[in-house]
């Protein structure tokens, strides 16, 4: 069948519960155009709000070696803001990072080029390997789509559990509305956050118990800490103008910095998984989430969304290697990892899962004002 895609960004109809007005307009535009922009503003006007966050950011972290933390992947989104909240904003980070065991040398050479041009320290989280690659494996053979979850989840556990047992009270995210206004839809990508549906999958699939790795729920870390223990996540980028390109050559003349073909691809894991097992196995390419958030914040055209879609997102000669280094990885033949590609697809609705939970929350969140972002 042939896709429907919306006449202003590049989404369509793989992304099944899109919905088109008269004039082709996707619901992902008419979000932004209705919730987000008028809120957000591009970053524009909102310098009074930055300065009262940094204040408090200031006075709370008073007397102490850092007044916050900020998670660092790599990635062009946590490097520039490294910079702006350390040189520009007078903050004392301490740099936070996690080796989920996917780390490309690229990310490793960008996230030490930075540090250490920016004369800060770096405290380095290792995630147990063998329960990494267990949780890793279980994700594979269950045949979700969504199967960067035990990455990410660990990410932003050991983030959260790191401030709650030192008495940090800020974190950083990297997480803006410049490049990120458009999400991936829930059946492309499920919450990552989801304790009960990690659990399930493993317990369905893994081999060994999960003893070190990192395990958060969505009521801890959405209400136990923000709200009890007054720890707060700040997406300071969301409070200035952002421009991926400019921030990114900025990166470029001024630390050595390395750039990569497409966001998230600091992680090897993440640059397989988005660039062919996603798109080939599920048809969901994430490229059009990413590219339309582009255009909508008037950082890419169109026509260039289109010509970079009509190429895939991998080159058959790094690809190849890729697929022999995730199946060596995950101590799997590559025929073992191509048994599992043609398997039968699963959906997150297949397992144990908190949807309902989170539905309800995003509703209340956005009846607070605590959440513009568009749908999932």
């Amino acid at each position: 069948m042939a896709k429907t895609i919306c006449s202003r960004c590049v989404m369509d109809t793989t992304d099944s519960s899109i919905r088109f007005d008269s004039k082709g307009v996707c619901d992902h535009c008419l979000t932004f155009d209705k919730k987000i922009l008028p809120v957000w503003n591009l970053g524009y006007g909102r310098e009074d709000d930055l300065k009262k966050i940094v204040s408090i950011i200031k006075n709370e972290g008073s007397g102490k070696d850092f007044d916050c933390i900020l998670g660092m992947s790599g990635g062009i989104d946590s490097s520039y803001l490294l910079y702006l909240v350390t040189k520009k904003l007078g903050l004392r980070p301490l740099v936070f990072h996690v080796d989920a065991g996917w780390n490309s040398q690229i990310a490793v050479n960008n996230i030490e080029r930075l540090v250490d041009g920016l004369s800060l320290d770096l405290y380095t989280e290792v995630i147990n390997w063998e329960e990494m690659k267990d949780l890793q494996r279980a994700y594979f053979k269950s045949g979700v789509p969504h199967i960067d979850t035990p990455q990410d989840h660990a990410f932003f556990a050991t983030m959260y559990k790191f401030a709650s047992k030192h008495g940090i009270k800020n974190i950083l995210s990297g997480g803006n509305y410049s490049t990120e206004c458009i999400r991936n839809p829930i059946e492309w990508m499920y919450f990552q956050s989801d304790s009960i549906q990690l659990r399930n999958i493993h317990k369905l699939h893994g081999e060994a118990p999960l003893k070190e790795f990192p395990v958060s729920n969505i009521l801890w870390h959405k209400i136990y800490l923000p709200y009890i223990k007054g720890i707060k996540l700040h997406r300071l980028l969301d409070y200035m103008p952002y421009n991926k390109e400019v921030a990114t050559q900025f990166l470029v003349d001024n630390y050595g910095y390395e750039r990569y073909s497409q966001k998230h691809f600091e992680s090897r894991f993440t640059r397989f998984y988005e660039s062919y097992w996603l798109p080939m196995k599920f048809g969901y390419d994430t490229r059009k989430v990413q590219y339309s958030s582009l255009i909508l914040t008037n950082q890419m055209t169109r026509k260039d969304a289109l010509n970079k879609l009509n190429k895939p997102g991998f080159d058959n000669e790094t690809i190849h290697h890729d697929f022999e280094y995730v199946a060596n990885k995950l101590d799997w033949s590559t025929e073992e990892m191509w048994d599992i590609f043609n398997s039968p697809n699963k959906t997150y609705e297949d397992y144990a899962n908190q949807s309902i939970l989170y539905d309800f929350g995003s509703k209340i969140f956005r009846a607070i004002g605590k959440e513009l972002g568009g749908k999932r």
